[in-house]
C-alpha cells in the first residue's frame, strides 16, 4: 500500500521519527510493526521491518528508524527522505508482541537501545486509554545521547509509569555504568509474584540475557514476550 511522509523529527544523531499518512493501513495495535519497501530506479527493491511508535489506532502513524551504516533502507529513511515523499508500506504485522488496553495485569517493559520503539507505542497507548494497569519501564542504552524520546519519557514518568534508565558505556554524573544484570532486574522490575506480563525488545544478545535473568528470578516463561532486531545482511 502507499504511504506518504507528512512529518519528521530527530530523536538522536542517528535516529529519526517519520510521520506517515497511510489511508489503507488497517487498525494498529501497540507493539506491531510495518514493512517499508524502497524501489530503486533500476527496479532493485529492499525491504525492512520497523516497529510502530504511535499508540494503537493512531492516524497518522509513526515509526522511529535507527541508521545502520551498512543498511540498504535505514540510511535513506534517516538522512534522505523528505516530507511529501511516497513510501511503500505493508502491515500492520504482529499479534503476539502487543499490548491491548483491556489488559489489566501489571506490565514490565524492558528495552535495549532502539528496542524502546514498540514499547513506547505501549506507553503512549496506556496513557491515551487512561489505563490503571501498573506500568514500569527499564531502558538500557549506551549513553545519554542515544536515548530515544527523552523529554517525553521524563514527562510521563510518575505514578502511572515508573521509568528506570541504565547506561552501559557512559552515564550522567552520579549514575552507574554497566549492562543490565540479574541484580538490576531484581531491583528495578515488577516482581515475579505479581505475575506481570513482560515485554523485552532489543538486540538478540540483550534479549536472551534479559529473558534468562527473568527466568532465574521466577518469571513464568509464558508471561515473557520477546522481540529481537538487528541489521539485515
Amino acid at each position: 500500500m502507499s504511504a506518504r511522509v507528512t512529518g519528521m523529527r530527530r530523536e538522536t544523531a542517528t535516529a529519526r521519527t517519520l510521520v506517515l499518512e497511510a489511508p489503507e493501513l488497517g487498525d494498529t495495535v501497540a507493539g506491531q510493526h510495518v514493512d517499508i519497501r524502497l524501489t530503486a530506479e533500476d527496479g532493485y527493491t529492499a525491504q525492512r521491518s520497523y516497529s510502530l511508535a504511535s499508540p494503537s489506532g493512531a492516524r497518522p502513524v509513526e515509526v522511529t528508524v535507527e541508521r545502520f551504516e551498512d543498511g540498504e533502507v535505514s540510511p535513506y529513511l534517516v538522512e534522505d527522505v523528505a516530507v511529501g515523499d511516497p513510501l511503500e508500506l505493508r502491515g500492520p504485522i504482529g499479534g503476539w508482541f502487543v499490548w491491548r488496553q483491556e489488559q489489566a495485569e501489571p506490565v514490565q517493559l524492558i528495552a535495549g537501545g532502539s528496542g524502546i520503539v514498540p514499547l513506547m507505542a505501549m506507553v503512549r497507548t496506556h496513557a491515551a486509554a487512561l489505563s490503571t494497569a501498573p506500568f514500569r519501564l527499564l531502558y538500557g542504552v549506551q549513553d545519554p545521547d542515544r536515548r530515544y524520546y527523552r523529554d517525553e519519557l521524563d514527562r510521563r514518568a510518575g505514578p502511572a509509569l515508573q521509568v528506570d534508565v541504565r547506561y552501559s558505556r557512559r552515564a550522567p554524573a552520579g549514575a552507574p555504568v554497566g549492562r543490565i544484570g540479574v541484580a538490576d532486574l531484581s531491583l528495578l522490575t515488577v516482581p515475579a509474584e505479581q505475575r506481570p506480563t513482560v515485554y523485552v525488545c532489543g538486540p538478540t544478545g540483550f534479549v536472551e540475557a534479559i529473558a534468562d535473568g527473568l527466568l532465574h528470578l521466577g518469571h513464568a516463561p509464558e508471561r515473557i514476550r520477546t522481540e529481537r532486531f538487528g541489521p539485515s545482511g
